[in-house]
């Protein structure tokens, strides 16, 4: 694949983390108003499903191309685009830092 694809495909794919990661914070967020604090249990309960289920969608983002390319025994183009992704990520977690200034 080419390099220029492989930095469009690692923005998108950050950029998918990002909208994924600000999309639970919403919830969240206005999750204590929608849902009450009654049953604790319940509630631990599901931030620890949620905790799960963020940790496999971001991981099929941010490792399943590369985990994509070893399978296909392209070794090289999977560490280049595991850090492509890694980098992008960087990037976005410092403009959202940033931001936050």
């Amino acid at each position: 694949m080419k390099i220029k694809k492989q930095i469009l495909h690692g923005f998108l794919l950050a950029l998918g983390v990002l909208v994924y990661v600000a999309l639970v914070s919403f919830i969240m967020h206005s999750g204590e108003k929608a849902f009450g604090n009654d049953n604790q249990i319940f509630t631990v309960v599901a931030m620890l499903m949620l905790l799960v289920l963020s940790a496999a969608i971001v991981g099929s983002l941010i490792f399943g191309l590369p985990i994509y390319y070893i399978f296909d025994k392209q070794i090289r183009p999977a560490l280049h685009q595991l850090l492509i992704n890694l980098g992008w990520l960087a990037v976005l977690t410092t403009v959202v830092l940033l931001l936050m200034i």
